[in-house]
Order: structure tokens, then sequence, then C-alpha cells
């Protein structure tokens, strides 16, 4: 097994765009030949000597994503050895290598084939840290807000339970008990949007439009109780 090492590694960064066409010093080793994902060919594609060739540089790419991902994002994993590190960037890693097979339609060529690679690296290994980290934490479906923080003076505390009791009805009324617990979970409980998805049994996107669909509701809400201003209209004539 190998062993997770301290020494910081280059990498392109998590956040920067994907659409870039500067190649990061870390993915240069896999992209003298940035055409070699043209050999990937489709999950269950025959078994040819140069799919195998890609199909091990894509794996190589990968872990080496997914173990920098990990390890940037140990602090989330109090506890956890150099092995379990390994073994989860390892699992990040094989689930990334399936994710690409399956979006290769995707790529568009607006970068390097390898720095699109790196992303799925980084995301996959981001989950599953993750959802290591909450394995043991009770998601709980609340439907009801927290108290409002009472340490300040009765002006606001009267102007803070106004608005609470304001958000609060919008939530009862315009929203569905549905949208109320995943709104509560993600915004109030900070519960990690793939965490909670994996508990619902549902997809990331899915709870996205969730969100969406609710703060859209909620906004219309306070707006017609006059305790949020109606954004000005920018259509045009």
């Amino acid at each position: 097994m190998t062993i997770v090492s301290d020494v910081p590694i280059s990498v392109p960064d998590a956040g920067s765009d994907a659409g870039s066409d500067a190649e990061p010093d870390a993915v240069a080793d896999f992209s003298h030949d940035d055409n070699w994902h043209l050999h990937l060919g489709e999950v269950e594609g025959p078994e040819t000597s140069q799919r195998l060739a890609a199909q091990r540089r894509l794996h190589e790419l990968l872990v080496k994503a997914s173990r920098l991902q990990v390890w940037r994002l140990r602090h989330q994993l109090p506890g956890a050895g150099s092995g379990d590190l390994e073994d989860l960037a390892q699992q990040a890693a094989d689930d990334a290598h399936l994710a690409v097979l399956r979006g290769l339609g995707e790529f568009e060529g607006r970068s390097r084939f390898s720095t699109w690679v790196f992303k799925f690296g980084i995301l996959q290994a981001g989950v599953a840290v993750r959802r290591q980290a909450w394995r043991h934490r009770e998601v709980t479906l609340s439907e009801t807000l927290p108290f409002v923080d009472t340490d300040h003076g009765p002006a606001s505390r009267a102007e803070g339970s106004d608005l609470r009791r304001a958000v609060h009805d919008a939530l009862t009324t315009a929203l569905t008990p549905r949208q109320r617990q995943i709104m509560i979970a993600l915004l109030v409980d900070d519960v990690p949007i793939d965490v909670l998805a994996h508990r619902l049994g549902t997809t990331r996107n899915a709870l996205y439009k969730n969100v969406h669909d609710a703060r859209k509701r909620l906004r219309e809400a306070l707006i017609a109780s006059g305790h949020l201003e109606a954004l000005p209209d920018r259509r045009t004539s």
C-alpha cells in the first residue's frame, strides 16, 4: 500500500476554470500527447493495447488528484491514518474513473484533457471525504428553525423575532414539507449536499432544483409580507 506523502504537490487549483488552456505542472507528465483520451473508448469497449495504456494513464492521474484532495481535507477525518487516507483516495479514483468514461462525450476540448480529468478526481475525493466524515452523524430532517440568538439589545431582539416569525410563516405556508427539510438541512444544519443526496437516495442536481424553487417561493412570500424589497424588473422593452 502506498503511504500518502506530506510533500506538497503542484496541481491545478480545484476552483480554477476548467476551460483554461494553461497546463498545470502536475499534469504535464500525462499530457505530452493530449490525444490519448481518444483511445479510452466506451466503458465496456474492447480491450486493446492502446486502450489499456490509456486506461492506466487515466487511473494514475485520477489517483494523483484524489490523493491530493483527500490529503488536503484530512482535517475532516480526525484519527484517520495514512493507510485510511490512501484507501479513501483509491476508492475515489476508481469512482472518478467510471465517471470520466461515462462523461467522455461531454469533453469539448476547451481545456487539456488532463486538466478536465483532474477535476473529476478532485470532486470525487471531496465527496468521499465528506461522506466518510458524516458516516456516523445523524442527518435530522427538521421542519422548524432554531431560536433566534437573544444576546442582543431589545431593538435587535424585536427585529430578529419579527423576521424569524416571517421566515417561519413563509417556510410553513410557501414550501412543501420536503422543501422545508432540504432547506433547513443544507442552509441551517450545514449538511453537505452530497451527503444529503446520498442519505435521501437522490442526486445533487435534484437537491439544487429543490433549493432553487424553495428560495424563489421564500423570496416571494417575504416580499409579500413586506420583509424584503422586490427586485427591480430588469426586462427591457
